[in-house]
């Protein structure tokens, strides 16, 4: 294989756009579509449109040609009233007889005394006449329908003739009713002998509205061929990539393992002597929004190769080899391309193992394999195949075969802590003049735990819609609410406006879930109020409806800095899981408890399913019984249940006996968030502070300060 020049580029490629405005720059992209769409058609259709292709200029030639005989011909019979006597009565003399000529009419000219010679004609299409000649001879008159040949000898003799003289041409519009009764029976006599111009005069009009209608169709065909194909099948040049490496923030790893692949395919020779040759097949992997398709894109701009962005889901037709033609086409487009990089993103299905029940789909996977295996022509030696998905190989069986296709594979994760802050001013900086100086961004990056690239990017672009409809900056405010927004989602107060109860029992929930978390933290920090306020992951309590989780309330928090969870853990994350019904059930009885808890509890059943079948909690031994299931099922044997209901029930009733403790103040921070709404984390706890420092200050004066 040749080496890769800086600035290479084939035959078939398109510059980029130095000259937005060229018109033959425009002329090249539309001819390399047209040779992009003609290539991935099936036989038949090549054939069809290359038939009416030559059928567009046969039919206007032939037109053309019809059109020039007939022009011809016009001329000659105007040039027969060369020497016509003027005065001449525009009629035909009705009382003589009149019968049909025999032979040449020159000869008859030639051999007899002629009185008058009376042209009748009228105009037909364009510029072509019919006519008739009438010539009065010793008191009879005798009809002539001439062929073409014979008006023009006719024609040429007259300049000459001594009849030349007594030529007269009378326009049929011109003769009385008594001449056109005359002529009218003549021409039905005269069927089937007209001249050849004017049998093939509607042959010209047709052919020319054949060859119109046949382009316009062509071009309609074409166009909207095009349009459907080039949605999902188009090539993007690399002066059309907006951005590059740079605007990748906080990836360095991932953007090392780029650099290697840029550095083999520049170097594909020096390579090849070592036994590296095989093709270029990279497979992405990782979760949603980590930034593999802009990091495929800024690849083919590095290397100077168009991409050909498709969609994986777009292969799966239902069909027996509908994706299988789908990827044909593909790979035809890339041969003609010789250089290139085809992108092919959300692609779980195709890493799926082989031999379920849908045909179509092993059909693709087998077609895939044959494409991206290691023995291929030299035309497809220089094309980087990407395959892009955001499958978990922990959870998913994957296609051994399809694995050992790919030479390299990059792993994306999600960004860390510094790394989102990385991020969040790298796109404020793009904005930089219409955001406040001194932004504090610690909350926010704390707050967006666990979130991708193009979340942190789309609360960003909230941010900057909220600043713009309210006049203002982005500030810190607008940023925590742009996050809320983008994170919660959009919450309404009118589901529970007029409903003081609902409000009431949305209140008690809410509150039991913050209380449980508030008295962990607490004990965490020690009784310091500063520390606890920075520990705490709430952001806010709120009455506000959540259509996305139909919730009728909602406590806005934080991520979790810990990736690994302790027993202890998963135990306090299902106390505060069960810290709304539990408080539900000390205010209103358990007949009083609601289905606003569902939510709670499924994920209570989850985390104690993955504690006890899972990870062997409680159990005298550590086993994952979770594993036996077939296809990753949760089944549930029953000392599984029981061990599950036994911790349910303890949990459960230790979070009762901690909010039995904290009902006055549950009593009181309900009512504070009935009549603001919402509360903040520092609202709510300067609210359980003065409180707790009123029931103290009360305590003492009544001397229960001990108690």
């Amino acid at each position: 294989m040749s080496d890769l020049s800086a600035t290479s580029s084939t035959a078939e490629s398109l510059p980029d756009e130095d000259a937005p405005g060229s018109f033959w720059l425009s002329v090249r992209k539309l001819a390399a579509r047209v040779q992009d769409w003609f290539i991935i058609q099936p036989l038949s259709i090549r054939l069809l449109v290359v038939a009416v292709a030559l059928l567009i200029p046969a039919t206007g030639i032939y037109s053309a040609s019809v059109i020039r005989e007939q022009a011809q011909m016009a001329e000659v019979v105007k040039g027969m009233g060369g020497g016509a006597p003027q005065g001449q009565a525009a009629a035909i003399d009705t009382h003589l007889p009149i019968a049909f000529g025999s032979g040449s009419l020159v000869g008859f000219l030639d051999a007899n005394p002629v009185q008058r010679i009376t042209v009748v004609y009228k105009p037909l299409m364009w510029n072509v006449s019919e006519r008739i000649v009438i010539v009065e001879s010793a008191g009879h008159q005798y009809a002539w329908y001439p062929s073409d040949l014979e008006t023009k000898i006719f024609t040429d003799r007259a300049v000459s003739a001594g009849w030349g003289g007594k030529l007269a041409f009378v326009p049929r519009a011109d003769l009385d009713p008594a001449s056109l009764t005359v002529l009218e029976r003549l021409e039905n006599r005269f069927q089937g002998a007209r001249p050849q111009s004017e049998k093939e005069g509607w042959k010209a009009g047709v052919s020319g509205v054949l060859s119109a209608t046949l382009t316009l169709g062509l071009i309609g065909f074409l166009f909207f061929q095009m349009k459907g194909q080039f949605k999902s099948l188009k090539f993007m040049e690399p002066g059309q990539v907006q951005g590059d490496l740079d605007d990748l923030v906080g990836m360095d790893d991932i953007k090392a393992e780029v650099a290697q692949i840029k550095d083999q395919y520049q170097r594909r020779a020096e390579y090849a002597e070592y036994g590296i040759s095989k093709p270029f097949n990279v497979m992405f992997s990782g979760p949603a929004g980590t930034g593999k398709t802009k990091l495929a894109s800024y690849l083919a701009k590095e290397l100077n190769l168009p991409i050909l962005f498709h969609s994986a889901a777009n292969l799966e037709t239902g069909y027996v080899a509908g994706g299988s033609n789908t990827l044909s086409r593909i790979v035809a487009l890339a041969k003609r391309r010789k250089r290139c990089i085809v992108f092919l993103d959300e692609a779980q299905d195709l890493f799926m193992k082989r031999g379920g029940h849908r045909k179509f789909d092993d059909d693709t996977q087998n077609t895939l394999l044959a494409v991206l295996d290691g023995v291929r022509t030299k035309s497809e030696a220089e094309i980087i195949w990407i395959v892009a998905s955001n499958f978990n190989s922990e959870q998913m069986q994957m296609d051994e075969a399809m694995l050992r296709r790919f030479q390299m594979k990059v792993d994306f994760r999600l960004p860390n802590r510094e790394e989102r802050l990385a991020i969040v001013q790298h796109y404020l900086s793009q904005r930089a003049d219409k955001v406040e100086p001194g932004l504090d961004l610690r909350h926010l990056v704390e707050l967006t735990e666990g979130r991708s690239p193009a979340d942190l990017e789309t609360i960003v672009n909230q941010a900057g819609i909220t600043a713009v409809q309210a006049g203002g900056m982005i500030g810190t405010a607008t940023l925590m609410g742009a996050a809320e927004r983008v994170l919660v989602g959009n919450v309404n107060a009118n589901t529970t406006k007029e409903r003081e109860r609902d409000r009431r029992i949305i209140a008690i929930h809410e509150w039991g879930h913050f209380l449980v978390d508030f008295e962990s933290e607490r004990r965490l920090a020690g009784g310091d109020w500063e520390v606890l306020q920075a520990q705490m992951k709430t952001i806010k309590i709120s009455l506000k409806a959540n259509p996305r989780n139909n919730a009728l309330g909602f406590v806005f928090h934080k991520q979790g800095a810990n990736l690994l969870k302790t027993k202890g853990d998963i135990e306090h994350d299902v106390r505060v899981l069960l810290g709304g019904m539990a408080n539900e059930e000390l205010f209103f009885g358990e007949e009083g408890t609601t289905n606003g808890a569902h939510n709670d509890i499924t994920r209570v059943t989850r985390l104690l399913h993955h504690a006890v079948a899972e990870m062997g909690m409680y159990r005298k031994t550590r086993l994952n019984f979770g594993a036996l299931s077939d296809n990753g099922g949760k089944s549930l044997d029953e000392e599984t249940r029981s061990i599950m209901e036994a911790q349910s029930e303890r949990l459960y009733g230790e979070t009762k006996t901690l909010l039995a403790r904290m009902k006055p103040l549950t009593e009181h921070l309900a009512g504070k968030l009935m009549d603001k709404g919402e509360m903040g984390l520092s609202e709510a706890l300067h609210e359980i502070r003065s409180f707790e420092a009123a029931c103290h200050e009360f305590s003492s004066r009544a001397g229960l300060a001990s108690a």
